[in-house]
């Protein structure tokens, strides 16, 4: 499946849409990898553009509350005149044309508090918006900033690793561990052989010690036997 994915959709893109699957089935991204990075600038990139999409839905919210704020106007306008018209025809003693402007009057005043309702719904929905869509920005704002930061620590993640892999790699603690282990054993083995030198030097010293000895005690035996010979004469 995963590779159907990443043929489907690229490699990039790919590696996002199931790192997001493995995210909805509470699989792990990735410990602090590149995919987690990627993971969290695509949604980065699509809180961006809900983030614009709601603002262009508040601006279009925005200009159809001024229209219709501004028709609310031009009918409270609009009653007015017809009523100041009503007056004038009917001082001028045209009562069918007071009576048709008057009756416009009338309507347009009865349908003024349906209409000024509606404008103040518009308004607090417009309201409404800007302040969800100010939310947003902040949001927003925040996650850049964090996004900042998670790049940041994916660096400092990835450095770590690459450290891990080389005293991995060039095996230092064990070629430490094995140089004093050559240590110890080639200092063990110089002391040894230091002693066992002490004790030849010590053993040939006895040697000698007992040959000379040997050799006094015969010269004495030859002397005494001379002289016993020449006592004997």
């Amino acid at each position: 499946m995963r590779s159907i994915i990443y043929w489907l959709m690229g490699d990039r893109a790919g590696r996002v849409i199931y790192a997001s699957w493995n995210w909805l089935w509470g699989q792990p991204i990735e410990q602090g990898g590149k995919i987690a990075v990627e993971v969290a600038q695509e949604s980065l990139h699509a809180m961006q553009q809900s983030v614009y999409q709601l603002t262009e839905s508040v601006a279009k919210a925005v200009a159809a509350y001024e229209r219709a704020k501004q028709q609310y106007v031009q009918k409270q306008t609009e009653a007015k005149r017809s009523e100041q018209s009503a007056a004038q025809a009917f001082e001028k003693g045209h009562e069918e044309a007071a009576r048709l402007a008057m009756a416009r009057a009338i309507e347009l005043e009865r349908v003024l508090p349906r209409f000024e309702a509606q404008v103040q719904q518009a308004e607090q929905a417009v309201q409404n918006l800007k302040a969800k869509l100010h939310q947003e920005h902040q949001k927003l704002e925040s996650y850049q900033v964090q996004m900042q930061t998670l790049k940041a620590l994916a660096e400092v993640n990835e450095a770590l690793a690459v450290i891990a892999d080389v005293t991995s790699e060039f095996k230092i603690d064990s070629a430490r561990n094995q140089f004093q282990e050559a240590q110890a054993a080639i200092e063990g083995r110089n002391v040894q052989a230091h002693a066992h030198q002490a004790l030849s030097e010590h053993s040939g010293e006895k040697l000698q010690a007992a040959l000379d000895q040997l050799s006094l005690d015969s010269e004495i035996e030859q002397r005494l036997l001379r002289l016993k010979a020449t006592q004997s004469q």
